[in-house]
């Protein structure tokens, strides 16, 4: 697995664990459970989203950034 993918699928797994506990903060506050199906959905959605996003920004920022992928970046 390349890097930039390795990052960005740790980007959406951070981005969905911080879904996961503003709900949790949500429910401590007493807010209404929607249920496990549609929070599994949100939060996938949310993953997907972010890994994606991760994934691009990185392509396109990284370079104005300095920052080169290795020459070899064959793996």
């Amino acid at each position: 697995m390349r890097p930039r993918q390795k990052s960005a699928l740790l980007w959406g797994a951070i981005g969905a664990f911080a879904f996961l506990a503003l709900h949790q903060a949500y429910l401590l506050a007493d807010g209404a459970f929607l249920g496990v199906g549609p929070i599994a959905a949100i939060t996938v959605v949310i993953f997907v989203g972010t890994t994606l996003s991760a994934y691009y920004l990185e392509g396109w920022v990284g370079p104005a950034l300095g920052r080169q992928p290795p020459k070899n970046d064959t793996e």
